[in-house]
């Protein structure tokens, strides 16, 4: 799988809001400057005024544009030409997505309809893309339903058949994947779970809308010394014989479990 220098905790910005984006950048391990969602029609090109007149750090910042068939896209596209980010996200991808016009970025794909999940795979297989998130409440709203989530908090199952979707697709063409917001801002102990969950699935990262989600991000992405600890003891284990299957702590290792030993650890070095 590709690398994906960002993350795990990518903090969404309104864009038309600059009194925000360093504060955003201070506390997150990437900012998304959104042009899209959380920007109100009549005000886009003063948030592309103020992508402009206040630029972050690029190597830390995505920018959400809005979708390939907006009429606001061609003028998103001209502002980034002015700037130096080259991190983008696209909302709504699907397979009515011309990919050449992002040719010249990164692209964060935002596999988040009914017709963006069953196209994952061939948004991942286009060139300039990295990485793929999937966002549920947009693909609800795409099958014309109303809630993302049952009684008990938890995605609803074709929900988390989607997520899976996305996944599966990413990992098959070697980009990152990238998890979804948790939108109730105060459950950090669900956020934890699904963060967790992500985590020890492969994500990379995993968005949030509001600062104080950034540290449970961290923590559930970051490995107990317990973690690095047996993660560790299988590397030197192999190392000890030389290679092929070995046994530690009671456990059969062979390929599989040695990646999963190698993964850990390289998240480990990630949260530093």
């Amino acid at each position: 799988m590709t690398g994906f220098p960002l993350g795990p905790a990518l903090l969404f910005c309104p864009a038309d809001r600059p009194d925000r984006f360093a504060k955003a950048a201070e506390r997150a391990d990437a900012v998304i400057l959104d042009l899209e969602d959380a920007v109100a029609p009549e005000r886009k090109q003063d948030a592309r005024a103020a992508v402009l007149a206040h630029p972050l750090d690029p190597t830390r910042t995505i920018v959400r544009v809005n979708g390939y068939h907006s009429p606001e896209f061609a003028a998103d596209l001209a502002m980034l030409g002015q700037t130096a980010y080259r991190y983008v996200m696209l909302p709504k991808a699907d397979s009515t997505v011309d990919y050449s016009a992002l040719a010249a970025y990164s692209v964060v794909a935002l596999c988040e309809t009914a017709a963006g999940v069953l196209a994952a795979g061939e948004v991942a297989a286009a060139p300039p893309v990295v990485a793929l998130m999937w966002g549920a409440e947009d693909l609800v709203a795409s099958m014309g339903g109303t809630s993302s989530r049952g009684p008990d908090g938890r995605y609803r199952e074709v929900v988390a058949h989607a997520r899976a979707t996305v996944a599966f697709a990413a990992a098959a063409h070697g980009v990152a994947m990238i998890d979804a917001v948790h939108l109730d801002i105060v459950d950090h102990d669900g956020l934890a779970e699904e963060a967790a969950d992500a985590a020890a699935l492969g994500f990379a990262a995993t968005a949030c809308i509001h600062p104080s989600q950034v540290p449970v991000i961290r923590a559930a992405y970051r490995p107990s010394d317990a973690d690095v600890a047996w993660a560790q003891g299988v590397l030197d284990a192999v190392a000890a014989a030389g290679g092929g299957v070995v046994q530690y702590q009671g456990r059969m290792v062979d390929e599989p479990i040695l990646r999963h030993a190698e993964a850990i650890l390289r998240r480990a070095g990630q949260a530093g």
